[in-house]
């Protein structure tokens, strides 16, 4: 059955994730002797296939918050649910969560308000926001560049506050809202370009040195050197840790560089280190580009709590008429 861009970005993230949970960690050089080709169970966390990590529950949280209104207070709320009540999770149980982002969720739940408990500071650079921010996209969608930046930063700030990780959530974002429009991944990629280029370069957002940290995305010249478009890198080019930088090249790259969906986010996999978070955020895009029956559908069939997952989707996608 044909389902809309709610359920084939929510799914398309919810598959590359766990598709790479039972990997997280490891190293490139042991997936190219082992690659991952199909969904697997146990490995590093021990749980069974289809098993989705906190990148999922925080975007099923952020998705479940945003079916009633736009309420940063009841997000942070579900955050803190997650965490403590495991509210969200493919098992009853948190087995994965971030350090900056259990700070943040520690801090909110003993009474620091939202916007304030995101870590600000250079180290505070983890991708816990941009792996779950994939759902706001429907909610900013008809709403003017500078708006979108605002909500973004503040939805992104709940974890992590920094001007780096909000950049790296914008960016991500008005990626995603141009394939949710239907264009290519081409067009869509420099129409981006042009309108985070434009942006960045008019308004007061961030410093130019914050801004060159995104040259191999952006396509930024810096001093006097021409640099490489992100997609012409080659994988041992690209990094797949934690760092929130790393993480959105990484999905960016993969996402350029393959033709379909099971190749996105196997690809993401196969990079290595932060196996699951580089697959939720490509997969996420690659499921608004190729479309919820492009996701195998023997993936899907052994996705935990499939049919919850299928019911936040469609309260969703009503809330927002997708």
């Amino acid at each position: 059955m044909k389902k809309d861009r709610v359920h084939a970005a929510l799914f398309g993230l919810a598959v590359g994730d766990a598709l790479g949970v039972p990997v997280e960690f490891k190293d490139r050089d042991y997936l190219k002797r082992f690659p991952v080709t199909d969904m697997q169970e146990y490995g590093t966390h021990g749980q069974p296939k289809g098993t989705w990590s906190d990148d999922s529950s925080l975007t099923f949280c952020l998705a479940e918050s945003l079916c009633k209104k736009y309420d940063i207070n009841d997000m942070a709320k579900k955050f803190v649910e997650w965490r403590n009540e495991e509210i969200w999770t493919p098992h009853g149980k948190v087995f994965d969560i971030g350090i900056s982002t259990n700070q943040a969720i520690h801090s909110i739940a003993t009474g620091t308000k939202p916007m304030l408990a995101g870590g600000d500071s250079e180290m505070d650079n983890g991708n816990g926001s941009l792996m779950r921010i994939l759902p706001l996209i429907f909610y900013i969608k008809d709403l003017k560049i500078e708006k979108r930046f605002d909500i973004i930063k503040d939805v992104s700030s709940i974890t992590h506050a920094h001007i780096r990780s909000i950049l790296a959530c914008f960016i991500y974002l008005e990626y995603a809202l141009n394939l949710l429009k239907g264009k290519t991944k081409w067009v869509a990629y420099k129409e981006m370009q042009i309108e985070v280029n434009y942006f960045l370069n008019n308004n007061p957002i961030c410093s130019q040195n914050e801004m060159d940290k995104f040259h191999k995305i952006l396509e930024n010249q810096v001093g006097i050197y021409e640099l490489q478009a992100l997609y012409k890198y080659e994988e041992n080019d690209i990094n797949s840790g934690g760092y929130v930088l790393d993480s959105l090249e990484a999905s960016l790259w993969c996402i350029l560089t393959s033709e379909k969906y099971e190749e996105t986010v196997l690809k993401a996999v196969n990079l290595g280190s932060d196996t699951d978070t580089t697959a939720a955020i490509a997969g996420g895009l690659a499921g608004l580009l190729y479309g919820y029956d492009a996701i195998p559908g023997n993936w899907i069939n052994v996705l935990s709590r499939r049919e919850d997952v299928t019911e936040l989707c469609d309260q969703l996608s009503n809330k927002y008429r997708i």
